[in-house]
């Protein structure tokens, strides 16, 4: 008669049924608490899906090496750091925009709002002024003549690269189509958001050649303006400068010499390229000083926007020591002028008494050399900083002394 096997599993497993009772046992149950917080794990590839990755990435690697050549070093390539260009990407999403354009898209709605008064210039003044302009200074290059001497510069080093056989592989015909068509878009832009490709250029080694296949003198002023606001924030410093002085700043000056007056959209440029000061500075500024044929409407426009920007003192001391060892030139004074009367105004301290003699001298030499406008200025600076007995005197010669077009007008009628 055999044994019940139940008994026996059962007196065999007496031992272990004891210890059960005593300790708990773990449910099959499995908790799934991050989830249940909203926290989510990363997510880990298998072994096998891993390597089928590498492999793929082994493949295009090697087709790309094949296409263009191992360790090729071309001008036309992309810094490994920065962000690669996908020409299937681009080409399918030419005209598709951005979604984190901030408000300063739309510039177009504020069109009527000034930044800056409208003047007019008096023609004796400004024939004044044309007298300390350099008559030796050389012809002063549009925006078209920098496009095509940059063209130019291209055809040569494209004809001495093939005439030594070390021409390394040129851009993607697609690509020159895809950034072609974006110049077209920058040239009919009036307000919204702007094409993927072009916010690529900036982070592009050879993104002056890429910049001219748009046609930057073909461009809106709302274009310009939208493509300042990219290469001052996207750009470092170096990109920065270079666009400001060869894109920016030649359009200012047309702009300012066909219509007597600047465009809305390219003074916001302007104030949004004096973000990055030392590229406003470099590229804008200073060779404007430099090239000495600044007119009288380009300093009083770009001096109203130095006034009513906030700009880094070290910025601007830098700026006034280097203009002011420049020769001289009327664009020049009203440039340190701008930077005087905003330094002095907004400091709030008690200047000391070499100071206030020091306008003294200056009020009593040559009161009736400056303009009312002037006048007006230095009476403001008298309100903001006074002393006790110098102030009143310096009012007492500005009030009792003629103006500067005051004694024009005399001798005339004499």
């Amino acid at each position: 008669m055999g044994k019940d096997k139940k008994a026996r599993k059962r007196l065999a497993g007496l031992t272990e049924d004891i210890l059960s009772s005593r300790t708990a046992k773990p449910s099959g149950r499995v908790k799934l608490r991050r989830e249940r917080q909203g926290e989510t794990d990363e997510t880990y590839v298998e072994d096998k899906l891993s390597r089928k990755i590498l492999e793929q990435a082994r493949k295009q690697q090697n087709e790309l090496e094949a296409e263009f050549g191992a360790g090729s070093s071309s001008r036309t390539s992309l810094k490994e750091p920065q962000t690669k260009l996908d020409v299937g990407e681009l080409i399918g999403g030419t005209l598709e925009s951005d979604d984190d354009n901030d408000d300063e898209c739309d510039v177009a709605s504020t069109t009527n709002e000034q930044f800056y008064e409208n003047f007019e210039v008096n023609e004796e003044d400004e024939k004044a002024f044309q007298e300390f302009m350099s008559k030796d200074a050389p012809v002063r290059r549009t925006l078209a003549d920098v496009i095509l001497e940059k063209i130019q510069e291209k055809k040569t080093e494209i004809e001495s690269q093939m005439s030594e056989r070390t021409a390394g592989p040129q851009m993607d015909e697609r690509l020159v189509q895809v950034f072609r068509g974006v110049g077209q878009i920058m040239g009919k832009y009036r307000s919204g958001k702007l094409p993927k490709a072009f916010k690529v250029i900036p982070s592009l080694i050879n993104w002056e050649d890429v910049l001219y296949l748009t046609k930057p003198e073909r461009w809106t002023a709302a274009a310009m303006f939208q493509g300042t606001r990219i290469f001052a924030s996207n750009a470092n410093a170096k990109i920065s400068q270079r666009f400001f002085n060869l894109v920016l700043l030649p359009r200012v000056r047309d702009d300012i010499m066909e219509y007597k007056r600047l465009n809305y959209h390219l003074y916001l440029s302007l104030k949004k390229a004096l973000f990055r000061p030392a590229a406003f500075f470099k590229g804008v500024l200073l060779p404007l000083c430099e090239s000495r044929t600044c007119t009288l409407r380009e300093a009083i426009i770009i001096g109203s926007l130095i006034s009513k920007t906030s700009i880094p003192i070290l910025h601007s001391s830098a700026a006034m020591l280097k203009i002011a060892e420049m020769d001289y030139s009327g664009a020049n004074s009203i440039f340190l002028r701008h930077f005087f009367d905003k330094k002095f105004l907004s400091d709030k301290r008690d200047l000391p008494v070499l100071w206030h003699q020091s306008l003294l001298t200056f009020v009593q030499r040559y009161k009736e050399d400056i303009s009312s406008e002037q006048k007006d200025a230095v009476m403001e600076l008298c309100r903001v900083h006074v002393h006790s007995k110098i102030t009143e005197e310096v009012r007492r010669e500005l009030i009792h002394s003629k103006s500067r077009e005051e004694e024009g007008g005399q001798a005339m009628d004499e």
